[in-house]
C-alpha cells in the first residue's frame, strides 16, 4: 500500500498545468482536494465521481480560500476533463478516467479543451479513479496524507476550512431572503456553473422548508438512505423567471410535480388546489381529482410561502382551466 501511495504522490507532484504570465493554473490540485473532501464527508460513496452541485461548490470555495492571485477563472469543467492527461509511470497509466454517456462524444475546441460546463454535463456521466487510488482515498490515514501533500505542495501556507461551505450558505440565504428583483440581479451575472449550483441549492432548500412533505398530498417519507421523495418545484418555470427564491417554490411528490408543470393542477390565491377537468384517471378516490379544493400545507414562516402573484401567473399561463377551452 505504501508503494502505491508513493507512486500516486509522485504523480500528484507533477500535474500538468497551463501557465499564464508565469503562473501555473491551480485547477487540478483544487479539484483533487475537493473530491477528497467529498469522499471524507460521504458525499462520494463509490468510485463514480458525478458532477454534483456540492462538488462544484466545494471546488469554488476551495479556489476562493487557496488562490490569492491568479490570471485564471475557477472553471470546474477544465480540470474535470484535463485530469485525464495526467498519469503515474507512463501515458498508459492514467489515474483519472471519464465515463461518457452511451453514444455521446466529448466535443473539443481547437485547443483540445472542453467547450463548456454544459457540454461536459451532456457528454460525461461521471469520472473515476484507478481502483487502487480510490481504495487509498477511501482510507482515512492515506487520504489525510494525500490531502496534506496537495495542500503543502501547491498551496504552501494556505488553509482549508473543513466545516464551511460559503457558496452553498450564501446561495441558501439569497433563496430564503432575497426579493425576486434582488435575486435576478445576482443570477444575471452568474455563469452556468453557478446557475447549476443554485439549482442544486433550490432542490435542497425547498423540501427542507416544507419538512420534506408534499404540500398537496401530505406525503412525507424520511429515509436513512440518501433519497429524497419530494421535489422542489418552481411555480413560474426558471426558464421564464430566473427566480429560485423560496416564494417561487413548492414541495411536491413526483407525480403531482409533473401534473403541476403540465397544467393539470394549480393553486388559487387562497392556497386551495385546483384540478383541471379535461382528463381521465383510473381511480378517482386515490387520484389527483381527490385534491380539488384542498388547502395546501404551508411553511410556518409566512415569508417562505408561495407568492400569490406567482400562483396567479401559473393559473393564467400553465393551468388547463375549463375557461381556456
Amino acid at each position: 500500500m505504501a508503494e502505491f501511495l508513493n507512486t500516486y504522490l509522485n504523480a500528484f507532484s507533477k500535474l500538468k498545468r497551463a501557465t499564464k504570465n508565469g503562473i501555473k493554473a491551480p485547477h487540478k490540485p483544487i479539484l483533487l482536494l475537493a473530491i477528497i473532501k467529498s469522499i471524507e464527508l460521504g458525499e462520494i460513496k463509490n468510485n463514480k465521481i458525478y458532477i454534483t452541485p456540492e462538488l462544484v461548490a466545494r471546488f469554488k470555495d476551495y479556489w476562493k480560500w487557496l488562490v490569492r492571485e491568479s490570471f485564471f477563472s475557477p472553471n470546474f469543467s477544465l480540470p474535470f476533463f484535463h485530469l485525464t492527461n495526467d498519469y503515474t509511470r507512463n501515458r498508459l497509466d492514467r489515474f483519472w478516467h471519464l465515463q461518457t454517456y452511451f453514444g455521446k462524444e466529448i466535443l473539443l475546441t481547437s485547443s483540445h479543451s472542453i467547450r463548456s460546463f454544459s457540454q461536459l454535463q451532456e457528454s460525461v456521466q461521471y469520472g473515476y479513479f484507478d481502483d487502487r487510488l480510490f481504495s487509498l482515498l477511501s482510507n482515512h490515514d492515506s487520504r489525510q496524507i494525500v490531502s496534506r501533500f496537495l495542500l503543502e505542495h501547491y498551496f504552501s501556507g494556505q488553509k482549508l476550512y473543513d466545516n464551511r461551505s460559503d457558496l452553498f450558505e450564501s446561495v441558501t440565504k439569497q433563496i430564503l431572503h432575497d426579493s425576486p428583483v434582488e435575486y435576478l440581479h445576482v443570477i444575471e451575472r452568474a455563469d452556468e456553473e453557478e446557475v447549476f449550483i443554485r439549482s442544486g441549492v433550490f432542490k435542497k432548500v425547498v423540501p427542507r422548508i416544507y419538512d420534506y412533505t408534499c404540500c398537496i398530498s401530505g406525503l412525507r417519507i424520511v429515509s436513512g438512505y440518501d433519497i429524497q421523495m419530494v421535489d422542489a418545484c418552481h411555480i413560474i418555470p426558471f426558464a421564464n423567471s430566473h427566480n429560485d427564491t423560496i416564494s417561487n417554490g413548492i414541495s411536491l411528490c413526483p407525480n403531482l410535480h409533473r401534473a403541476f408543470d403540465r397544467g393539470l393542477v394549480s393553486i388559487d390565491c387562497y392556497y386551495r388546489v385546483l384540478v383541471a377537468e379535461n382528463f381521465v384517471e383510473s381511480s378517482h378516490e386515490n387520484g389527483i381529482k381527490a385534491y380539488q379544493g384542498k388547502r395546501i400545507i404551508l411553511p410556518d414562516e409566512e415569508s417562505y410561502r408561495p407568492a400569490v402573484e406567482n400562483l396567479d401567473w401559473h393559473r393564467v399561463n400553465i393551468f388547463k382551466s375549463k375557461a381556456q377551452h
